[in-house]
């Protein structure tokens, strides 16, 4: 809710009345109103002057930036054919209009016959093992944990990273529910919790063997459940039945004692639910990770309960009409990988325009060096879209302005809830800042393109999202949503979305087959062998949103210099003490960051928060230049908790 005086914004805060937020904003978003007006905001189209990598530009109007533009991409399209040509959509815009759930400007690139973007930074590992196992990333509402007795928090830290959830949390607690939170680092969450179990990295999906394997000891699976609505069972059995508890207790560095203790309150607690987002999958094995932690419920019987199962994500439970007009396409184009940036743009048939929105690689995407390496090619046209002077801003050749959450018009689907929300701009753009939507209307109009298509309004864009004839979008309209500004989808309360049957072809949960229940981590494979012995892991800050706000001063002020988090017993064999400078380093490059000794991480593992700008941190690089272009083992997905380092003095 913004409060709007002389057609300025003046102060902002969350509605109340929502039963998800219940009027809290996150200490982030506290200050997006300052945000928006800082003094290094971009107002106006810029054009390169400097060499690449410099930040050195020079104001144009749209009238240039939009010529300068069409003449290099009708040159790409003619020499090189439009695959040669790479938008590159993040997750800093998550809306359905402007940014990527929408995969805003589809339309536009298809046109063009431009490469396709795969989206596989984020979720992508977790949501491929969920589909596998119960047809659908979708599972628990979230706000059902408040009837859980027992809840499972795994590799989650909604304190730091979506404490409206804590609330449900709190709720369940106060009617007795016991809390455990299973996770590498003690955090935040951790603290708060009745019991943390500190597992070694990459591993969670032997626990999750292990915690079975006293269920099936105590004759705690549900029969019934599994005779109506599983396949695969009797496979899958036999495979919980190789992992028992003293095994996975070598495997994992949790004590037999703690995973057996787990193990039987899983097996006698009903409801017992279990929160695992998406830091959880970013290893080589996640993607199995999620698929075998999606099984639990499904032996339990849980999934019958309100307040029983897992939540991951609620987008799947989102049908809206994404509609980019595949039929645009001249012809069947390439697919380029999006935590594969910098050797996509290396290979011989390479990119020659990178249009990056919603995006900040260079800060936030894995070989951090080999990005810098491709995008200081001469050869290489790059388009960047932003609201401020990012890392990846100063490679680029063309600077547009881009709006901000309260100067656009968009419509948001939380992936942590089962609302949808209007957005409606509180104020105009500030300088001569565009939404995503109109400067590719722009761009097309500029180029010539008549496809109506391409000219659609954004309350036109919206309607057809809620086009799709859903039973869960009945009778949500955009005036409703404009009226309303949040409405829930059609979901009865509380929502037990596989209590009767599975979104699979035979309605039936499918239990990872032998063999393929545990993938080990690079890190669970080869930690503590090697040059680089220590697993480093990057979770989310407490103060910036990925790279979000990694420019607002006084978030930096309260984050103070970038610290590394090592077990006393791994700063002892180095000789490190705390507050010591160090370089955090593997075959890949390094950073610099200062020591907290701290018995928060085990031995053996190291964590340093992700969401440094490059350019603001000492010696200009931030954790991903340590990181590997490495993929998961379903969906591609992104892997920045699972790799070796070493640390020494700067």
């Amino acid at each position: 809710m913004v409060t709007v005086e002389d057609g300025r914004p003046v102060r902002m805060r969350g509605n109340p009345d929502h039963p998800y937020t219940r009027g809290a904003l996150c200490v982030k978003v506290n200050r997006y109103l300052e945000q928006t007006r800082a003094p290094d905001r971009i107002l106006h189209p810029m054009r390169r002057v400097g060499p690449k990598g410099s930040g050195r530009f020079e104001r144009i109007s749209w009238e240039e930036a939009l010529e300068e533009i069409s003449v290099r991409l009708r040159g790409i399209v003619a020499e090189h054919g439009g695959q040669a040509i790479w938008p590159y959509l993040g997750t800093g815009t998550l809306g359905y209009l402007q940014g990527c759930e929408g995969v805003a400007g589809r339309r536009f690139w298809n046109t063009l016959g431009a490469a396709k973007h795969w989206l596989n930074i984020c979720s992508a590992a977790g949501n491929s093992g969920l589909r596998l196992t119960n047809g659908s990333a979708g599972g628990m509402d979230p706000e059902n944990f408040a009837q859980a007795r027992l809840i499972l928090l795994w590799g989650t830290n909604p304190l730091t990273s979506g404490h409206h959830f804590w609330k449900f949390v709190q709720d369940a607690k106060a009617n007795g529910a016991y809390v455990v939170a299973i996770d590498p680092i003690r955090t935040r969450t951790a603290d708060q919790a009745d019991q943390h179990l500190a597992i070694r990295p990459g591993t969670d999906a032997a626990l999750a063997l292990g915690l079975l394997n006293v269920v099936l000891a105590e004759g705690a699976q549900d029969e019934e459940f599994l005779a109506r609505h599983a396949e695969g069972w009797e496979g899958f059995r036999e495979e919980i039945l190789r992992y028992p508890v003293e095994t996975v207790a070598e495997i994992t560095g949790i004590p037999a004692e703690d995973i057996h203790s787990l193990g039987m309150r899983l097996a006698h607690t009903r409801p017992t639910a279990i929160r695992a987002t998406m830091g959880i999958q970013r290893n080589e094995g996640g993607g199995t990770t999620m698929r075998t932690i999606a099984a639990i419920p499904g032996v339990t019987g849980d999934w019958r309960h309100p307040g029983g199962g897992v939540s991951y994500s609620t987008s799947d439970h989102v049908h809206l009409t994404i509609d980019t007009r595949e039929d645009l396409l001249p012809a069947p184009v390439r697919t380029l990988t999006m935590t594969r940036l910098a050797s996509e743009l290396a290979k011989p048939d390479s990119v020659k325009c990178l249009w990056v929105y919603a995006a900040n690689p260079v800060g936030s995407t894995a070989d951090s060096n080999g990005i810098r390496k491709q995008l200081e090619r001469e050869d290489l046209f790059t388009v960047v879209m932003e609201q401020f002077p990012t890392d990846t801003v100063d490679y680029a050749d063309i600077v547009l302005p881009a709006t901000m959450q309260t100067e656009h018009l968009d419509l948001h689907a939380g992936y942590g809830h089962l609302y949808l929300l209007w957005n409606e701009p509180a104020a105009a753009p500030p300088g001569e800042c565009l939404s995503t939507t109109e400067t590719f209307r722009r761009l097309a109009a500029h180029m010539g393109m008549t496809e109506p298509a391409l000219f659609d309004s954004d309350l036109e864009l919206a309607e057809s999202l809620l086009s799709s004839g859903h039973p869960s979008l009945e009778g949500i309209t955009v005036d409703r949503l404009r009226k309303e500004g949040w409405v829930r989808m059609n979901y009865p309360e509380p929502f037990t979305p596989f209590a009767e049957g599975f979104p699979t072809e035979s309605g039936r949960l499918r239990f990872p087959p032998p063999g393929k229940a545990y993938v080990p981590s690079l890190s669970a494979r080869t930690a503590g062998a090697g040059p680089y012995p220590l697993t480093l892991i990057t979770p989310a800050p407490h103060l910036f949103l990925n790279t979000s706000f990694g420019s607002n001063p006084e978030l930096r002020r309260r984050a103070k210099d970038p610290v590394v988090l090592v077990n006393p017993a791994d700063a002892e064999a180095r000789g490190l003490v705390g507050g010591q400078r160090v370089r955090v380093h593997n075959a890949g490059g390094a950073f610099l960051a200062d020591v907290e000794v701290s018995d928060r991480v085990a031995r053996g593992v190291v964590a340093t928060p992700k969401g440094r700008w490059p350019k603001l941190s000492p010696g200009g690089a931030n954790p991903n230049a340590v990181v590997g272009e490495r993929d998961a083992d379903l969906g591609r997905g992104a892997v920045y908790h699972d790799n070796l380092v070493e640390i020494s003095p700067a």
